[in-house]
Formats: structure tokens, sequence, C-alpha cells
């Protein structure tokens, strides 16, 4: 049964086996938090109990695709145990990672905001197409958290030399910038953007599930997303610890005060 029209995430899949999975949080711009992840964990679930599953589309209700974290969950979270730190970064882990790893091709539809997490779960598809008004950032660091778990995949997407960049600059970039670099695979109007992801689809669907899913598995082996079980539990670890570290306590308190974080120091 899909989830009802309250949920963070939403999905059905269509009589051709094609699943849209659509964030559903847009009074928060899609920010995530842990009903959102419990909902990515629990459409998955379900869809890979689908025989007929052939593609997943992802994308965002409202205004944006998805804006990161939310950091209002992410401040309460600080507050809690390590070991609740640790599950609630493992979760997350797990969306990127499951989504990554999925037998099937997967479709990133991106419009408006697309910000840390965000920049994970594009980077973990198979196809990302954006709309020429979407913008991007990994920001973690400017809140004095990481992007740990999701820079396995932000490397095979870019390359080291683009995270070494742009998960340290924190900085905004546009769409064309994003298919430069290669976090997206094209860029085109936002009016054509459901039309462009159904041509890809139309692709996909043309051509044998088996040899897709072996394809897809083959590149995977050589991809650094595909990290053995103790790497994925150190980024995990290392993602919760952070957290709760001074440097994050004063980052975020820095976002809700709407100052700079004390470490900044402006040029003279």
């Amino acid at each position: 049964m899909t989830p009802g029209p309250s949920s963070p995430i939403l999905w059905q899949l269509d009589a051709r086996g094609v699943a849209t999975l659509t964030f559903n949080r847009p009074g928060v711009n899609n920010a995530y938090n842990g009903e959102f992840i419990a909902g990515v964990l629990g459409a998955m679930d379900a869809l890979g109990k689908e025989a007929s599953l052939r593609a997943v589309v992802l994308r965002g209700a409202g205004r944006h695709f998805q804006a990161g974290a939310d950091l209002k969950w992410i401040r309460s979270l600080t507050a809690r145990s390590a070991e609740d730190n640790l599950a609630a970064s493992r979760d997350t882990a797990m969306v990127v990672r499951r989504l990554n790893e999925l037998p099937v091709p997967a479709v990133a539809l991106v419009h408006g905001g697309c910000f840390g997490g965000g920049t994970g779960i594009v980077a973990a598809c198979d196809v990302a197409i954006a709309a020429d008004n979407a913008v991007f950032s990994i920001a973690e660091t400017r809140w004095g958290l990481t992007a740990a778990i999701i820079l396995p995949q932000l490397t095979d997407a870019i390359g080291a030399r683009q995270v070494r960049r742009y998960a340290q600059t924190g900085e905004r970039f546009d769409a064309h910038e994003a298919r430069r670099i290669g976090l997206v695979h094209e860029v085109v109007p936002l009016a054509e953007l459901d039309a462009a992801g159904e041509r890809v689809v139309d692709h996909l669907l043309q051509n044998a599930p088996e040899a897709n899913a072996q394809t897809k598995a083959i590149a995977f082996e050589c991809a650094w997303g595909k990290m053995s079980d103790g790497t994925f539990a150190r980024l995990v670890t290392s993602h919760a610890a952070k957290r709760q570290s001074g440097e994050a306590a004063e980052g975020l308190a820095s976002f809700t005060e709407k100052r700079a974080a004390r470490w900044y120091r402006a040029s003279a």
C-alpha cells in the first residue's frame, strides 16, 4: 500500500514498473529528519518486493528537490545519547547506500535547492537531470559537521578534486556547473524537466532488465561507493561523533542565531 498524502515520502508504481518516489516535506524544502529517512527506507523495502520494478524516479514536492538535513532535527540529536546519534547516522547512510545499490536504474529529477545530503542522493542515482533553476551545495562543514557518509558517492560522481573544493568551501553552484563537474548529466528548462525524465526512462525500459542490472553491478565494483562494511561503519561513526562535537555546537548555534561562526574572520 502506498503512503497517504501527508507522509514525508510518497511513492507509486505504474504499469510499466516505473516507481516515482517523491520527497514530501515542502514546508521545510524537503529537508530530511528521522521520519523522512524511515519513509525512504520503507519505500525501498516495499519496492524491493515488487517483481515488476524496472526503474525508480526521485523528485521533490514544492519549490525544491531536497535541502539536506533539517538542522532543527540535527540540533535535537546533539542532546541525545551517542547511541542515538550513531543510529541516526547509520540510517541516513543506509538511504544513500541502498539507493546506490538498487538493482534497477535510479533517476533524479532535480529542481530548486539541492543541498548536503541531497547532493549525495543525486550522486547515488544512475542518471541525474537538473532544471535550469537548480542550485547545489555541500555545506556541512559550514555548521561544524561533515558529509562523511556521502563523500564516497560524491567522489564517484564528481571526482576527488571537485569534492576537495566544494565539500570544503560549501559554496553554492548552479546547474551548469553541476553538469560541468559531473554531478548531473543534463540541464533543461524547468518546464521540460518531466519530459526529460520520461525520455530517459523510456530509454531505460527499451533495454533488457537483467543486462542493465549486470552492467550497473559491474560498474559499481569499480566505484568508491562500493565500500566494505568496515569502511561504512567507520564513516557512520565519524559522522555521528562530529555531530556532538564542539565545532558542531558552535556551527549549529550560528545557524540558529543567524550570525557568523566564531572561526570566521573576515578580511580587514
